[in-house]
């Protein structure tokens, strides 16, 4: 099975570490440190996914040099390099137009997701297009007005109230007929690509997973990465007894 990692981006949140280093190349863990894109390969190999193509474009040659031709991670990896930005969907287009469904990551995530688990899914629902979903809570730090018609009247007021979303968590797979949507040379985010294949009358399904997820794209939550994965290494990298170390949803 093919998967595609987009690793192009500059990491501009997580400065100055991405000075020196693109974003999926920091490395995770003090005691034998691995890099993000490194934990994505072998967990993407470990389901099967060992077809993998990486789009870059910052500092794109660390990363083809530190990944090689990917057999030290049981892949077979190819390159193809953005030479401007072309958003978090169009870069696809550098892709030849595949014969199955197709995983595409961003290449900075932690996650224990189970892609073989979400590509039968797909599969099953028949869908045009699937997305990872992730549940987050976000708690506002101030007593939050209500409104009617009248933007003079109040209606309601609470007090640093906490909402529920579920969110994006940067995994896809995508139709053949995905590729359809993008044309070679313009800029498109991921979201503009699957309203336009929803809005068309596409299948775009959601799929939920009790598993953990962080995105290190920001230093609080690249301290966090850094925590979760020295501790609980083996659940992330499929070892022998992952089975004791779970991670909840929560942790």
């Amino acid at each position: 099975m093919k998967a595609v990692i987009l690793a192009g981006g500059k990491g501009t949140r997580l400065r100055p570490y991405t000075h020196v280093l693109p974003k999926p190349l920091m490395p995770l863990g003090e005691d034998d440190p691995m890099p993000i894109l490194e934990v994505v390969i072998r967990q993407l190999a470990r389901y099967g996914f060992r077809d993998v193509t990486i789009i870059t474009g910052y500092l794109t040659e660390l990363i083809e040099t530190f990944c090689g031709d990917g057999r030290k991670f049981g892949a077979r990896i190819d390159y193809r390099r953005e030479v401007a930005p072309l958003g978090t969907a169009g870069g696809l287009t550098l892709v030849r137009r595949p014969d199955e469904p197709t995983l595409v990551i961003n290449g900075d995530i932690l996650t224990t997701l189970d892609y073989g688990a979400m590509y039968e899914f797909h599969r099953d629902r028949g869908a045009a297009a699937t997305i990872a979903s992730y549940p987050r809570e976000v708690k506002i730090d101030f007593g939050v007005l209500q409104f009617g018609d009248d933007p003079h009247v109040l209606t309601g007021y609470s007090e640093k109230p906490e909402y529920s979303f579920q969110v994006s968590m940067g995994v896809y797979i995508l139709d053949p007929l995905a590729w359809d949507y993008l044309a070679p040379g313009r800029s498109v985010g991921m979201p503009d690509l699957l309203e336009s294949m929803r809005t068309t009358g596409r299948p775009v399904h959601c799929y939920r997973q009790p598993c953990y997820w962080l995105d290190i794209g920001r230093h609080d939550d690249y301290a966090t990465a850094n925590e979760i994965f020295d501790s609980r290494r083996a659940a992330f990298l499929g070892h022998p007894e992952e089975a004791t170390l779970k991670i909840g949803r929560d942790e």
